[in-house]
């Protein structure tokens, strides 16, 4: 067994021994949901001041309105009723070090861990890679602003989106733990 692998079914075990969570209902207590970044350095519990069956929280590279976001976040509404969401992106993002171009040519020489420095990224691997990685949108970020407001505006010109959920843009400093409301991403998310 990895040494990750041992670290995590120990730590679970300390966890099931005081385990008193098994009442709490299926849908979320506080009736809102959350999409934030994957990024280690993000706590919604901590942040948002939750407690496990508080919210629904969707996590994925950026914090970004993929379709797969977006299926979660209608599922939580439709089916869990949650009626507040928040799109919550971050400072110092690992998204916005990259562009499409250049995770598609990284991928192209292998799929092994790449490095970053002062001149870019360097793939590393001995390959062999794939052209696939090419054909993906990785929706990296340019702008971290510009990226709440296009993707609350995303959710909320979806289809299965009901008009009457407010939608809430922030940005998490990664340096203060403050969330930075997003004026822009604010107004485009106002329930209707």
């Amino acid at each position: 067994m990895s040494k990750i692998l041992t670290e995590v079914l120990k730590a679970n075990e300390g966890y099931v021994s005081s385990f008193d969570k098994g009442h709490l209902p299926l849908p979320p207590a506080r009736g809102f949901a959350i999409l934030t970044c994957m990024d280690a350095r993000l706590d919604p519990a901590k942040y948002a001041g939750l407690s496990e069956g508080d919210a629904h929280v969707t996590r994925n590279a950026g914090g970004r309105a993929s379709d797969d976001a977006i299926r979660s976040l209608v599922i939580s509404h439709k089916l869990l009723g949650t009626n507040e969401w928040f799109v919550i992106h971050h400072t110092d993002c690992g998204m916005e070090l990259f562009t499409n171009d250049i995770m598609g040519d990284l991928l192209s020489s292998s799929l092994d861990t790449a490095t970053i420095d002062a001149n870019g990224w360097h793939d590393v691997g001995k390959g062999p890679g794939s052209a696939d990685g090419k054909y993906i949108n990785w929706l990296t970020i340019k702008n971290n602003e510009q990226s709440v407001v296009e993707d609350v505006l995303r959710i909320r010109n979806h289809t299965l989106v009901p008009k009457y959920i407010p939608i809430y843009g922030f940005i998490y400093d990664v340096k203060t733990g403050k969330l930075v409301e997003v004026p822009d991403a604010m107004k485009a998310g106002r329930a209707a």
